[in-house]
């Protein structure tokens, strides 16, 4: 960490007033940053050794990072998205010595422990001292259960930075627009990190990202249009809505935009190939926490629709019984109080290399279906032909056992839960059980018969956010829609209060 934080340094000695980062509220400079990192910096505790960040995105978090980094600590982004019980697991697990929070508004804490407000003044002030020992612990909602801790404690992050900024080709011209949460790892390296390595400029939409934590989705083409960036990272369920909205608009993208990087999970090809239409210049990455969140990335000029890229500079990647493995310095310690990571570290995800290098994800290995006549189907390449669908905004596909409705059972029925846009919900509130499948049909068209589904249960878009069905970002949580589908199917392994007006299975 410490050549990361000279090379930062050495930009705010070169160029002092340059803007780095800028908000609705306000802008910091290189040298501005530096100086609120030291002013903070030297405001923690000696015994504060954790640190949780508790702020929206904008100036202050940047300055917080800088300061923990700068100071040596370990620093605990806790999403505000998180609920109070989630929140008082990560205070407790981590056992975070002190909250940094913003002076206005600050959030209440589900835990007592100290807080400390964060300033963003930008006021002249010398450079702060580096000291040994920055890490970050990253919390992940997952599809089920407690968050778990991943240690980055060994210089993954100014790694992973170094190697995002070479491979995207990334300098100082380069204006980056943050509208994901900066408590996702990915988020915080692109917008804080890349952008103070190469002397870049990153704009905070604070509004925009609050808004994309609590699940409304709104706004993005208006965002992009209004700052005019080189560069953004997306995840799927953006740019559905960023396409649409250009789409029903009749516009395109800002022509200022050289790179949009889209992960998270898949990207149907469909919509893919709609934002190039449409001047997005979207490029698909794969990557997960426990490697420091990017691992393979489709370079600029060098996409290939269908893969995630090939892999950043420095990671060896292999494939052993279909599944991905990851090796390198971007590699976590492990988790939280477990033994250290394995080497090579195996994602859990099926893929394949071809013979450029590039990966292929299909998906994740214990999501794997096997149907009583033996045949494998990975749930995402079902998923995937349905996404095709611009009227679908999220679905998930799982093996249940079925009652019918002559009381005989059918064991391994494949089933789709498909969740619609706003955009489309009426269209599947009216349409009735022929018109859902004849649409669901004409998706799987391409599918072998085996790995269409046979029964298909709708479920509104707030509902399924309501139900804890869906991420913040969008992103399915398997066990809640296999509960969801379960108990329209007959089988209950988890109960699920029915919510009858937005909720309905196809007879």
């Amino acid at each position: 960490m410490h050549r990361f934080f000279e090379a930062v340094a050495c930009h705010a000695r070169r160029e002092p007033d340059r803007i780095l980062f800028t908000d609705a509220a306000g802008s910091l400079t290189r040298a501005g940053l530096m100086a609120d990192a030291a002013r903070l910096a030297a405001r923690l505790p000696p015994q504060a050794r954790v640190i949780g960040l508790l702020l929206p995105n904008g100036r202050e978090w940047a300055v917080a990072q800088m300061a923990c980094l700068a100071a040596g600590r370990m620093a605990v982004p806790l999403p505000t998205f998180f609920s109070a019980l989630q929140l008082s697991h990560i205070l407790m697990d981590a056992q975070v010595d002190l909250v940094l929070v913003p002076q206005a508004n600050p959030p209440a804490l589900p835990a007592a422990v100290p807080v400390l407000p964060v300033a963003a003044s930008g006021e002249s002030g010398a450079m702060p001292d580096f000291s040994e020992g920055f890490g970050q612990i990253i919390y992940t909602s997952g599809s089920s259960g407690q968050p778990k801790g991943v240690r980055h404690q060994s210089g993954q992050i100014a790694w992973s930075a170094s190697a995002l900024a070479e491979a995207i080709a990334a300098d100082a011209e380069d204006t980056y627009l943050s509208v994901l949460p900066l408590s996702l790892l990915l988020e915080s390296i692109c917008a804080v990190f890349v952008p103070a390595l190469v002397g870049g400029r990153t704009h905070f939409d604070t509004q925009l990202s609050e808004a994309i934590g609590r699940g409304a989705v709104r706004g993005v083409a208006a965002a992009f249009e209004a700052h005019r960036p080189s560069v953004g990272v997306v995840v799927p369920e953006l740019l559905r809505v960023w396409a649409h909205d250009l789409l029903a608009a009749g516009r395109r993208a800002p022509d200022s935009l050289r790179f949009v990087a889209a992960g998270g999970a898949r990207v149907p090809e469909r919509l893919a190939e709609t934002a190039w239409q449409l001047g997005i210049p979207v490029h698909e990455g794969y990557g997960l926490s426990e490697c420091c969140s990017v691992v393979a990335l489709n370079r600029p000029g060098a996409r290939v629709a269908g893969t995630v890229g090939a892999p950043l500079p420095g990671l060896q990647l292999t494939i052993r019984d279909g599944e991905i493995l990851v090796d390198g310095p971007g590699v976590m310690d492990g988790y939280l109080g477990g033994p250290e990571a394995p080497r090579p570290w195996p994602t859990g995800d099926l893929g394949a290399l071809d013979g450029q290098g590039r990966l292929t994800v299909f998906g994740r290995k214990d999501n794997l279906i096997v149907t009583p006549l033996g045949r494998n189907i990975s749930p995402e390449w079902v998923e995937t032909a349905l996404l095709d669908d611009p009227g679908i905004a999220a679905c998930a596909v799982a093996q249940v056992d079925l009652v019918e409705t002559d009381g005989s059972e059918a064991d391994g029925a494949l089933a789709a839960l498909v969740i619609p846009t706003s955009q489309a919900q009426g269209w599947f509130d009216d349409a009735g059980p022929q018109g859902i499948r004849a649409r669901i049909a004409e998706r799987c068209a391409a599918l072998p018969v085996y790995a269409r589904p046979t029964r298909i249960t709708v479920l509104g878009l707030a509902d399924a956010r309501a139900r804890g069905v869906l991420t913040a970002n969008g992103r399915i949580r398997r066990p809640a829609a296999r509960a969801v589908l379960a108990q329209r199917t007959g089988a209950n392994p988890c109960p699920v209060p029915p919510l009858p007006s937005q909720e309905r299975p196809l007879p």
